[in-house]
């Protein structure tokens, strides 16, 4: 949390020198939805059950395991690079294995490589079990939560196209010229480069490829998204292999689904029409769409924010009823992206339903907040019926 707003300072740092370099990597469209998803992930953990929790503790009362000191430096080092040895297999695994990839395909869907990029995170995460060894030898819970949240931390700054090959740090750390190669979709690049932090383990276990400068990345996944739908991001390999796995005939297929590379199909189902050169996926919008969204973005973002800061002193209900109303919205965003005609109908639903939670929780809210969501949302219906209108043209400041 505390790291967000540094987060948005060094994305527009890069926005502002991408422009005056004239090598721009941001698309509006494509920064929203990555930054949505990254919201969404961070309302999802306000809603899950948080088995990864009860798996961890149940493990280390079962072990008995004796916890190491947390005040030795020696014991943070070593927590620190076995945290970034268990991602590695984490990660790898979440590429290999298809009920993993349904998750992480979340974060490898933009099609434009820059810090935005970085906070592009699934809010289905299921790749906790890695990371028992480290309390099954002992390691503090907190030790493991902090040193997971400086790993997570570093791999931002790599998710960027300004930064050129870095020499002898190449073969050490995980560079944006290494992790370029992580996110491409050119055949040579598929499935490589899976550290966080250390780029030894690559090395170590044969999954290192440097980037070529006679091949430069393309970005995204080899089965296209082609959506800006932020909810339809995070599940739509889960749809996918679920229904495959309905179509299949024989038993071992519909297993082997789930546990082969995402690329593998039974052969009594069509194979998927991949062709890692199509072009970005980049649909037409009405004029003032892409600007009345970011907007929108960054008022349900703060609004989501608030929600994950003061929910445990909140009503559960009125939590969960948080959640249902802002994911939704980014659902009606990412209709107004891709054009839809009925982009509008949403938002007025969406307006509907501010305006009802916020009536129905007027006590909690107080009369001013309560007035100064409910205009908010007259005026978002506004702001939408304008720009969906084929007469309307947006605002000179826009």
């Amino acid at each position: 949390m505390y790291a967000i707003p540094f987060f948005v300072l060094l994305m527009g740092v890069e926005y502002v020198y991408g422009r005056a370099r004239g090598r721009n990597t941001y698309r509006l469209a494509d920064t929203v939805n990555s930054l949505s998803l990254g919201t969404l992930s961070r309302l999802s953990g306000l809603v899950k059950l948080g088995v990864a929790g009860l798996v961890f503790e149940a493990v280390r009362g079962w072990t008995g395991m004796a916890t190491l000191p947390a005040e030795s430096w020696a014991v943070w080092i070593v927590a620190f690079v076995g945290y970034d040895f268990c991602y590695y297999w984490s990660h790898r695994f979440g590429h290999e294995w298809k009920l993993f990839w349904a998750s992480h395909v979340a974060h490898h869907q933009s099609e434009e490589f820059n810090l935005s990029t970085a906070l592009r995170q699934t809010s289905t995460g299921n790749t906790f079990v890695f990371y028992v060894p480290l309390y099954l030898l002992g390691f503090p819970t907190e030790m493991i939560v902090t040193v997971g949240a400086l790993n997570l931390i570093y791999q931002f700054w790599v998710h960027t196209e300004h930064v050129p090959a870095l020499g002898p740090l190449e073969w050490i750390f995980v560079t944006p010229s290494n992790h370029r190669v992580h996110h491409a979709r050119n055949p040579g690049y598929l499935d490589r480069n899976y550290g966080g932090v250390f780029i030894v383990w690559d090395r170590l276990f044969g999954t290192y490829t440097p980037e070529r400068p006679e091949e430069p990345c393309v970005y995204g996944i080899t089965h296209p998204l082609a959506s800006w739908n932020p909810l339809w991001a995070n599940v739509h390999v889960w749809y996918e292999t679920a229904r495959d796995t309905l179509r299949t005939r024989r038993l071992r297929d519909k297993v082997k689904l789930w546990f082969s590379s995402p690329g593998w199909r039974p052969d009594d189902l069509p194979p998927w029409e991949d062709d890692w050169r199509r072009p970005k996926y980049d649909p037409q919008t009405t004029p003032g769409a892409g600007p009345v969204v970011f907007v929108q973005y960054w008022i349900v973002t703060v609004a989501a924010l608030a929600l994950i800061v003061m929910a445990g002193d909140l009503p559960r209900t009125f939590v969960l009823t948080g959640v249902a109303v802002l994911g939704y919205s980014f659902f009606v965003q990412g209709a107004f992206l891709e054009g839809r005609r009925y982009a509008p109908a949403l938002e007025g639903v969406r307006t509907v339903l501010v305006a009802a939670a916020a009536w129905f929780w007027h006590p909690l809210l107080g009369t001013p907040l309560t007035t100064v969501v409910m205009a908010y949302g007259a005026v978002s219906l506004l702001a939408a019926l304008r720009v969906a209108s084929p007469r309307s043209e947006p605002p000179a400041l826009w």
